[in-house]
């Protein structure tokens, strides 16, 4: 299984952050490989989402997410790209900004050597990271 994880300094509160985060359908917005994401399902404090992404080729996945206090995390409920999606985002307050925290582990449907795979889960991370702090300062002006 492959995973990917880091954590970084946003400049606004774990609230502010975690408002970005739990707004899947806005995802299309700020992050260029997700062409589109619907919440299909709310049930409580867990929500099934589904996202379609653009990586050669155009995926569909759908993720339960499930959101705590400073946590979403997230179960893989179907999809044509992996056969394991699990993960979260933590926030906490660290020095009057956010410290927000992102794991990922997935297992993808076709065969995917290990090293590659890793390489797959990691290589958009930092655009990513980089997309979420354009976003905070869009909202926030941080």
């Amino acid at each position: 299984m492959a995973e990917a994880k880091t954590s970084e300094i946003f400049n606004c509160t774990p609230d502010e952050f975690y408002k970005v985060v739990g707004d899947y359908e806005k995802y299309p917005e700020f992050l260029s490989e997700v062409k589109a994401c619907k919440v299909l399902k709310s049930e409580g404090s867990r929500k099934l989402v589904e996202y379609t992404v653009s990586m050669i080729k155009d995926f569909k996945y759908r993720l339960w997410m499930n959101e705590e206090p400073n946590k979403i995390s997230w179960v893989l409920e179907s999809g044509d790209l992996f056969k394991v999606s699990n993960g979260y985002w933590q926030v906490q307050e660290e020095g009057g900004k956010t410290r927000a925290s992102y794991f990922v582990e997935a297992k993808f449907n076709l065969f995917v050597p290990g090293p590659i795979a890793k390489a797959l889960v990691n290589v958009n991370l930092p655009n990513m990271m980089s997309s979420y702090h354009k976003r905070v300062k869009e909202l926030y002006g941080k």
